[in-house]
């Protein structure tokens, strides 16, 4: 079973093996293939398991029983927290749930009523007839009156209902409304659910399933989100699941289409407005157009349509855009572009950015992501932190691109959205890794790869599973590293993810290239250039020229790697990012001989000071020093040398550090074991070792930098350069190294 199904079956049946067993013998095979979302309801397809627990609670007394009922209707679907109200106004006595305590189904707390586990509390509420049900509903619906409960008495009302009613339909759509602005959108979803079950007009049904299933979505339920959606579409929801589930392209082609179609139904409307105010300027009356700020199509061909319609029209297009940036497929980023421009839609800045690099247009992409990555506040719209996260990691800057997906993770849980937590949690690990901590990175990724399966997000797993590759190839780990990538690329060429298909093979690539297969690891890279659906993708091949430009240096074969190189920088002077303009140089020493190369590198780690990518500062030193050992600078070679090393045990990446044991060996001198045993001043820069002293002294980074008239950004970036060097973590390790030097 694929991992994202089987994490979804033990969510549905609330991690309980038995039920997952029942519950997998009844999934078809697109079920288990994870090509269709699981049934609605696991509790009609695990009567086993209820019924091996339905003769527990018949043996109580009914007074027993019935305690347990109000608690089970209490608790779930809806958390509804009425259970003391109702028992007080039932007038109840609670001493009866010492039966339910002595039978270990469930206990009596402050809180209330606490089950065995959550079948158990299900089986206390499924043991019960239709008739108690019912009542249990009504007599918690009458308790639930204080403020903000509207929409959990509504459903327990909803709930007792014994056929359609018009009234209570639209009383549960009101509730879900204020569900969802309260954040609540799974209780929002069970709402409209219910409203469609009621509602006396069959027509109205689709909508208000398609309703429900946006919320379920946004709750983090995909498989109840793509049941709801099969009856209806609205705002372009299919496109959606099919852009985080489905297929890529086939997500485009729904999306743009919506987008377009928003856009002509917002013109129509504006037009019928546009004949009302053209009556009302003939009688002097204010026009609508200045109200609204709605014009319609005239002679000059601008058009702007109503606010509503233009929202509509401008997510779409955008959710168009980030398809076909996943596709790899520079044909829809541009046919997107065209679109946004005759709707006269200005897509998101980072979109928009994405689109201009693909095309080539690096002045226009930097300013586009600058304007998205400044949008880095704290609080605000998930989404819109998440677009400013992948700016600020283009434009190298990796400190505000973490803090940005930080930040986007704590607003979607504030905003009850955990599908966009995943998203924002992949991105804060691209930020870890370049600044040299693969392991927190790996962590962070494992985590939002079970999130995405388990919000049915396959595409973002997919996403996170060549991600996870990376990781693995720059710690060693060989084998794990392989099967991640396999996994991605399996499933991105079913998806036609282009993007993810690309990092996997990145990942292989830098694999190869770490362990000394130069060969290979050209031909995995020079595979990107061959971007499109599903296979490879043009931002990826950009970011790995580095490593393409080494591993043809070694094979020989440099006439593609300098056009490569050359376009690599043209995008780094464009973006001015000092790590990007680091790896341009180095690039530019592995393409030049002798002393030319030399200087160079020496250019490289100047920049790499100012920039976070400590791993790739250390790639510097590592090629730096072998190419200072060719031209027998003995001294020089060897520091830089032990200097990457430390750096790779730091980083725990095995194959890197060998490479640079193997450099030492040619020396004639092996490596040396400790960091401490050698004198600072020969481990770190003398910046560093100037920002060192200060910080044991006590001083603080900002004060460090008046001294210094340096920013306190660089300071932090010195320190933890420092401290990577060292292999240290604290300000107190510091203080002890520099004791026992003096």
């Amino acid at each position: 079973m694929p991992e994202g199904v089987r994490i979804r079956v033990l969510r549905a049946v609330h991690g309980d093996p038995l039920a997952a067993a029942e519950l997998t013998a009844v999934l078809d095979e697109r079920q288990l293939a994870g090509l269709e979302p699981l049934p609605a309801d696991p509790v009609t397809v695990v009567p086993g398991l209820l019924r091996s627990l339905r003769p527990e609670f018949r043996s109580l007394p009914p007074d027993t029983r019935r305690l347990l009922l109000i608690a089970a209707a209490d608790q779930h679907p809806v958390a509804t927290h009425a259970y003391q109200r109702a028992v007080t106004a039932a007038r109840l006595d609670t001493g009866p749930l010492d039966d339910a305590e002595a039978a270990g189904l469930a206990r009596a707390t402050s809180g209330g009523v606490v089950f065995r586990d959550p079948w158990t509390r299900i089986a206390a509420y499924e043991t019960a007839s239709a008739v108690d049900r019912r009542e249990t509903h009504r007599l918690l619906a009458r308790v639930l009156r204080g403020e903000g409960e509207a929409p959990r008495r509504s459903w327990h009302r909803a709930a007792a209902a014994l056929g359609p009613s018009r009234r209570l339909a639209a009383e549960l759509r009101a509730s879900a409304h204020e569900a969802r602005a309260a954040g609540e959108h799974a209780l929002a979803c069970v709402l409209l659910e219910r409203a469609a079950e009621l509602i006396p007009d069959p027509r109205e049904r689709p909508r208000l399933l398609a309703r429900a299933a946006a919320d379920a979505w946004r709750s983090g339920d995909g498989d109840r989100a793509r049941r709801l959606a099969s009856h209806g579409n609205i705002d372009g929801l299919n496109g959606l699941l099919a852009l985080r589930a489905g297929n890529a392209t086939e997500a485009f082609d729904a999306l743009l289409a919506g987008a377009v179609r928003s856009a002509e139904r917002g013109a129509e409307r504006g037009m019928e407005r546009g004949m009302a105010t053209g009556a009302e300027a003939s009688t002097g009356a204010p026009s609508d157009r200045t109200v609204k700020g709605a014009l319609i199509e005239g002679a000059g061909g601008s058009r702007v349509v109503f606010p509503a319609a233009a929202d509509a029209s401008a997510h779409l297009l955008a959710r168009a855009t980030e398809a076909a940036v996943y596709t790899g497929d520079l044909r829809r980023c541009r046919e997107a572009a065209a679109v946004a421009d005759r709707l006269g839609i200005v897509p998101p800045g980072t979109l928009g950015g994405l689109a201009a690099a693909f095309d080539g247009r690096y002045e226009d992409a930097r300013d586009l992501l600058k304007a998205a990555a400044g949008r880095c506040g704290p609080g605000g719209d998930p989404t819109s932190l998440i677009h400013a996260s992948i700016a600020a990691l283009l434009l190298g800057d990796h400190t505000r691109a973490a803090a940005a997906a930080v930040g986007a993770a704590a607003s979607a849980r504030a905003m009850g959205e955990p599908a966009a937590v995943p998203q924002a949690m992949e991105f804060r690990a691209y930020a870890e890794f370049w600044t040299g901590r693969p392991r927190s990175a790996g962590a962070a990724a494992l985590d939002a790869l079970r999130q995405s399966y388990a919000t049915g997000q396959d595409n973002g797993a997919c996403h996170l599973q060549a991600a996870l590759a990376m990781f693995a190839a720059v710690t060693g780990d060989e084998e794990l590293c392989r099967a991640r990538a396999e996994a991605a690329r399996t499933h991105a060429l079913e998806r036609g993810l282009g993007l993810p298909a690309a990092l996997a093979l990145w990942a292989l690539a830098f694999l190869d290239l770490s362990t000394g297969r130069y060969a290979a690891s050209a031909s995995r890279l020079r595979a990107l250039a061959g971007f499109g659906p599903g296979h490879g993708h043009r931002a990826v091949r950009h970011l790995a020229t580095p490593h393409y430009v080494e591993a043809a240096v070694r094979t020989g074969d440099t006439r593609v790697a300098r056009a490569a190189h050359a376009d690599y920088d043209r995008w780094a002077r464009a973006v001015r990012s000092p790590d990007d303009l680091a790896l341009s140089a180095r690039c530019r020493a592995l393409l030049a001989t002798g002393h030319d190369a030399a200087d160079h590198y020496r250019t490289a780690l100047g920049l790499h000071a100012g920039g976070t990518r400590d791993f790739e500062r250390a790639r510097t030193e590592l090629l730096f020093g072998s190419a200072l050992r060719r031209l027998r600078n003995r001294t020089e070679a060897r520091d830089r040398l032990h200097s990457a090393l430390e750096a790779f045990e730091h980083f725990g990446s095995p194959h890197c550090a060998a490479q640079a044991r193997a450099e030492l060996r040619a020396l004639g001198e092996p490596a040396r074991p400790q960091t401490a045993a050698r004198p600072l001043a020969t481990v770190l820069t003398a910046q560093q070792l100037m920002v060192a002293r200060m910080a044991a002294e006590g001083a603080t980074n900002r004060e460090i930098a008046s001294r210094l008239l340096l920013s306190p950004r660089t300071i932090d970036h010195h320190l933890r350069g420092v401290f990577t060097r060292l292999g240290i973590r604290s300000r107190i390790e510091l203080v002890r190294l520099l004791a026992s030097e003096d």
